[in-house]
């Protein structure tokens, strides 16, 4: 086909112009108008899911850039961020708040945890032990409500109690284990070092564990008595029958009544609660220990602050022993002493109560108050008390042979 040089021309010019990169072509066109031009601007907001995703979109892909290839970045819109939940509230701000202390403990063991229903007055070892605890936050040792717990199951059950927050801290005659450790329970310091034995009837001329055999053995149901019972004797080989039963009020009215031949528990337990038989001096308490069982306080897990007051206030009691403060001579020690170690477990240097959470002089408040250790364990196990427990280890490490209670220091 044959061309004009007027259409060759006009050609070549049109191509020269669109390689050029040149798109007004108006002019040559005889000036017609030239629309303007569309400007497809890509943005990274997804398309509603009804409606097709325009070809012009730029589509973000997972897919990983090859080297030297520019990534564009683009911000996502993201949906609203979650209503954050609030922490719950720390246990020792909860305790100031409501101005006095909820400890949990036993209402029924005689040297340890008793209530005295007559005197409507609670008293023992480990009531001694929440009144420190009240003493060390509100510089006042009558701060506390007491709830009686037991071991057996139903709404008082001890550990249900201090997980569900109905008790701050759990004082009764509680043997730390790893499995209740990583059942949602933290434990502070022993304050009790016990250990598992038996009581029999003098009568029945039982007097070591291999006489047992044969024997009908009661034992808390769900307890680490039960445990101990049954993987010790099991090791031992020795045959028995155990009458399984649902806590103290009804494991030590049933040995009484004769249901069988020993009951086993903490010999701490035994020798208090042998005071409540019919007749106490037709039992002894076996001298062979079949577990150590370290007994201390517990409170709910992952409150590292609360685990720290309840372990420096058990820490205290043992420290202020250590350094011969008690009860009776605590105000004169705070007013002339030039011990620096004593000076900062009373508060008189240092800002260690303040750290955590406490009024400084919070040690000084638990010896004047309640006392140290050995204050304690005098005045509910002691030589001049019915239980008259022997304190075999429960002595402080430089104050006694054998003794294997210890504080870190207050430094």
């Amino acid at each position: 086909m044959h061309t004009s040089p007027n259409a060759r021309t006009i050609a070549l010019l049109l191509l020269t112009l669109i390689l050029a990169g040149c798109g007004d072509l108006g002019g040559l066109l005889g000036n017609q108008p030239t629309p303007a031009p569309i400007i497809l601007i890509a943005t990274a907001t997804p398309a509603p899911p009804s409606q097709a995703t325009p070809t012009t979109d730029i589509v973000p892909s997972p897919t990983v850039a090859p080297p030297d290839t520019p990534v564009a970045t683009s911000v996502l819109p993201t949906a609203a961020p979650p209503t954050p939940t609030p922490a719950p509230q720390k246990i020792l701000a909860r305790v100031k708040e409501r101005g006095y202390l909820i400890c949990g403990t036993n209402a029924d063991l005689p040297g340890f945890g008793f209530y005295d229903n007559v005197r409507q007055a609670w008293s023992g070892f480990d009531v001694d032990f929440c009144r420190a605890v009240a003493a060390a936050i509100f510089g006042d040792a009558t701060k506390v409500e007491f709830v009686a717990l037991g071991t057996g199951p139903g709404p008082n059950n001890r550990f249900d109690a201090v997980r569900e927050g109905r008790v701050d801290v759990l004082f009764r005659n509680t043997t730390w284990t790893l499995g209740r450790n990583i059942s949602g329970l933290a434990f502070g310091p022993t304050t009790f070092h016990d250990g598992q034995t038996f009581m029999v009837r003098i009568r029945d001329r039982i007097t070591k564990l291999e006489d047992l055999a044969g024997k009908v053995i009661c034992v808390a149901k769900g307890t680490t008595s039960e445990q101990n019972l049954n993987d010790d004797f099991a090791a031992r080989g020795i045959q028995f029958t155990a009458r399984v039963l649902n806590g103290e009020d009804e494991l030590y009215p049933a040995y009484d009544e004769g249901e069988c031949d020993a009951v086993t528990s903490d010999s701490s337990q035994l020798a208090a609660k042998r005071q409540q038989l019919k007749n106490p001096a037709d039992h002894i308490i076996l001298g062979d220990r079949i577990s150590r069982e370290p007994l201390g306080p517990v409170i709910a897990r992952d409150d590292n602050q609360w685990l720290d007051v309840i372990s420096w206030t058990v820490f205290a009691t043992i420290y202020a022993e250590e350094l011969r403060v008690d009860q009776r001579n605590v105000d004169r020690l705070r007013a002339s002493t030039t011990d620096p170690r004593i000076k900062r477990l009373l508060g008189l240097e240092g800002n260690f109560g303040e750290g955590l959470g406490l009024p400084n002089d919070f040690a000084y408040q638990i010896i004047k108050q309640v006392g140290n250790y050995g204050d304690i364990y005098n005045r509910n196990l002691g030589p001049n008390t019915v239980i008259n427990l022997d304190r075999g280890p429960n002595k402080v490490w430089n104050l006694g042979a054998g003794g294997v209670l210890a504080s870190p220091p207050f430094r």
